[in-house]
């Protein structure tokens, strides 16, 4: 019966075993950087996208204002931005604190618009 061995090629006695060095070619080149490279540039994408939101915010957070009895949203609107239309504001305000509704309950805090606060 006749032995089949798979592997390596086989040894002569007193013959020099030869290591051969890996060579890449230009384009192999290419791939090794386009890979190596790939995780900074999408690190590098994420951050240029995000537009470095979390830098640029305000330390402070966001600013709020407290609901006093027998206010309405549309009262808080005009106090917030006497010189915008009211109504926008409290759309803005709606949408922001995703509000269901306009009514609003004394001592709910609402988060105004960046575009409205002092």
């Amino acid at each position: 019966m006749t032995t089949i061995t798979y592997g390596s090629a086989p040894a002569f006695a007193g013959a020099p075993i030869v290591r051969t060095r890996l060579r890449l070619t230009r384009r192999g080149r290419a791939v090794v950087a386009a890979l190596v490279s790939l995780p900074l540039v999408l690190g590098l994408l994420g951050v240029v996208l995000n537009g470095g939101v979390a830098a640029a915010g305000s330390s402070a957070g966001p600013s709020t204002v407290t609901v006093a009895a027998g206010q309405s949203l549309w009262s808080l609107a005009e106090e917030i931005a006497p010189d915008a239309p009211t109504a926008d504001v409290v759309a803005d305000l709606v949408a922001l604190n995703a509000l269901e509704g306009a009514s609003v309950l004394p001592g709910q805090v609402l988060i105004i618009p960046a575009g409205y606060a002092d």
